[in-house]
């Protein structure tokens, strides 16, 4: 069997167990964390910290 993708993984676990409200669930953390990471590392940090 050939490894698969923890994306793809995740997909079919989805589509097989009819779980579809996790979709949004895992966008909203992919986004955070994404505004984290941003918020971090840029020279606009002061002004995304009052967002926390």
């Amino acid at each position: 069997m050939a490894k698969q993708s923890l994306a793809r993984e995740f997909f079919l676990f989805i589509k097989q167990e009819k779980k579809w409200w996790l979709v949004p669930l895992i966008v909203v953390l992919l986004l955070v964390g994404a505004l984290v990471i941003f918020a971090s590392s840029s020279p606009l940090a002061p002004f995304l910290y009052p967002l926390f």
